[in-house]
């Protein structure tokens, strides 16, 4: 069986899509809708704009975004999943995949998202660390001990590479504790806020409102979402677990054992980057993975 993937906010690159854009009609068109949807020619940052241009959080989630979706879209009858999941960002792109969402409606959601999430940002400073060589059990008790300050998991990408999320000095105090219980290393992300955490919880809220006043529809193959990290194709289930992933850990380690013991023994990644094929090849060595960008 086949799943199809989509990659999250940090996979974008100056030039992503142009390609598609100048050999595919359909591309083209899609780009162009977008634009005109944006209110503004995201085609202009992607295709040639600066690093710093594209870093926006207003640019980078919708680039990202068509990107991906754009791919799916080309591939036409060739596109034929058996499930789709998406880190993060990502999910955005499965359910336009999966025609659970529209192309228009999961760009209109998208863009909402990335605005939210960056006023969110802006009201309380907040970031995020990688953890490295550790299990997740102790990450999970360490978060724990840390009470005067907000720190969470926010991503358990891989074995080995879980995300924490929280307050500066949540993350600082975490550092210490996760090195004493054994990390091989704790990075800070250069990111503009705690994503996946309760810091989201005000554009939890924004977006909660947008989703409600669109129409989802019932999908074509099962999506593997990130708050429960288990299939979905109930629209009510797969509407209310979008809402809760803002403020939830990316469940994505959980979710690809999930795929692979549901069938899956090959996944595609398709958007910018390889980030996912090689996440997903650390989870199981014996999946075959590929990519499309």
């Amino acid at each position: 069986m086949k799943a199809y993937v989509f990659p999250g906010q940090g996979a974008q690159f100056i030039g992503m899509g142009k390609d598609l854009y100048t050999q595919n009609e359909l591309a083209r068109l899609l780009f162009e809708k977008a634009n005109h949807l944006l209110g503004f020619n995201i085609t202009d940052i992607m295709f040639s704009g600066t690093e710093e241009e594209l870093k926006q959080t207003k640019v980078t989630q919708p680039a990202i975004f068509l990107h991906s979706v754009i791919l799916a879209k080309t591939l036409g009858d060739d596109f034929t999943p058996d499930m789709v999941a998406g880190h993060s960002l990502g999910e955005f792109s499965a359910l336009v995949a999966n025609q659970c969402l529209s192309f228009e409606n999961g760009l209109l959601l998208v863009s909402k998202r990335a605005m939210a999430m960056q006023k969110a940002c802006d009201k309380a400073t907040s970031t995020m660390g990688v953890v490295l060589g550790l299990d997740e059990d102790s990450v999970i008790e360490v978060c724990k001990t840390i009470t005067d300050e907000i720190v969470i998991p926010a991503n358990f990408n891989c074995p080995g590479q879980i995300v924490i999320s929280g307050s500066p000095k949540g993350i600082e105090l975490c550092t210490e504790k996760l090195m004493a219980k054994g990390a091989k290393r704790v990075l800070p992300l250069k990111v503009s806020g705690a994503f996946h955490s309760p810091f989201m919880d005000p554009a939890r809220v924004e977006l909660a409102e947008a989703i409600d006043k669109l129409p989802f529809h019932k999908p074509i193959c099962p999506i593997y979402q990130n708050f429960t990290g288990q299939a979905s194709t109930n629209v009510l289930s797969i509407k209310q677990n979008v809402k809760d992933q803002l403020t939830s850990p990316v469940l994505w380690t959980q979710s690809v054992k999930n795929m692979i013991a549901d069938g899956a023994t090959s996944f595609v990644e398709l958007g910018p980057g390889t980030v996912l094929q090689g996440l997903i090849k650390k989870i199981d060595p014996n999946v075959e993975v590929s990519g499309r960008s």
